[in-house]
This record gives C-alpha cells, sequence and structure tokens, in this order.
C-alpha cells in the first residue's frame, strides 16, 4: 500500500551581501581626503621628472580617426508622384570601379547620408529595387543613376527619382 507523502521543497534563502558604501564624503574615512591628494600630487610628480607628460606636436601621437575631414553625399528617394519613398536600397560606388561598395536604405523621410574620405573623386549613385515592395503596391521602375563630384570636406545633395 502506498501512503500519500509530499515532499516539501527547501526554500532558499537567499544571500545578502552588505557592502559599506565607498563614498568621498562618508564620515566614517575621514582620511580620504588626504590621502587622495597625496597619491595624485605624486602621481603628478613622478610624470613630470619622468617625461611621461609631453606636449604633442609633429611628432606627437597620430590624428584620431573619427576626426579626419570627409565628404557628405546626402540624398532623398523621390517616387513617381514625387514624394519620398521610405526602405529602398541605394547603392553608391566610385566611379572607377565597377561594383557597389555601400549600400543603404532611406529612411521613412525617403532620406539617405554617407560619409567618403575628402578627396577629389565622383561617385555613381542609384537604386536598386530588386525585392522591394511599396506600402500601395505599385511596381517600380529605377531612375536614372545619379553622378556625384566631391572636392573637399562638403555636403553634396541629390536626389533620386524612380519611374
Amino acid at each position: 500500500m502506498r501512503t500519500n507523502t509530499r515532499r516539501t521543497k527547501k526554500k532558499r534563502k537567499p544571500k545578502t551581501v552588505t557592502i559599506r558604501s565607498f563614498c568621498a564624503f562618508a564620515p566614517s574615512r575621514p582620511h580620504f581626503f588626504p590621502v587622495l591628494l597625496l597619491q595624485s600630487l605624486c602621481f603628478l610628480f613622478s610624470a613630470v621628472t619622468t617625461g611621461a607628460v609631453a606636449v604633442a606636436g609633429p611628432g606627437g601621437p597620430p590624428a584620431d580617426p573619427h576626426k579626419q575631414p570627409y565628404a557628405l553625399i546626402f540624398g532623398t528617394v523621390w517616387g513617381p508622384d514625387d514624394r519620398p519613398v521610405y526602405g529602398v536600397k541605394i547603392r553608391i560606388r566610385p566611379q572607377s570601379q565597377r561594383k557597389a561598395r555601400w549600400e543603404l536604405y532611406s529612411d521613412h523621410h525617403g532620406e539617405f547620408a554617407l560619409r567618403v574620405p575628402a578627396v577629389k573623386a565622383d561617385y555613381v549613385v542609384w537604386a536598386d529595387l530588386k525585392g522591394y515592395k511599396s506600402a500601395s503596391g505599385a511596381h517600380l521602375q529605377p531612375g536614372d543613376e545619379v553622378t556625384v563630384h566631391v572636392e573637399y570636406d562638403e555636403r553634396v545633395d541629390i536626389g533620386v527619382h524612380l519611374k
């Protein structure tokens, strides 16, 4: 004969860890400020005496690559009814190359933007509608390719029109 025995799970007690707050203004650490001041003075003294602090000059560290000059190709994709079109794949390539180097999509305002090097160059921009479904269900055809000329760190505005 079988008896009903209930197994009860042991309840786990959460482990509680208390950590003293490490605040600069805590009254439990009255010696914090003099120690910090002494450490910072020692660091500055050692940096100055060893020559670790140097003025950046021509032989200094290289410039940040994100702060290098760039040109901006900014465009809008327009539909056949002269309204901006969302979600169209835009392809951009240098004129000297055959394949697209960059791909991006138009946003909800039909706009797109791409940073390119700030050198004298020509770029070709076109819309790729392969696999694109418009919200209205109309079949769109790509328009002509747009050629963009960039010389310096400038912004070039273009429009890509669909048929």
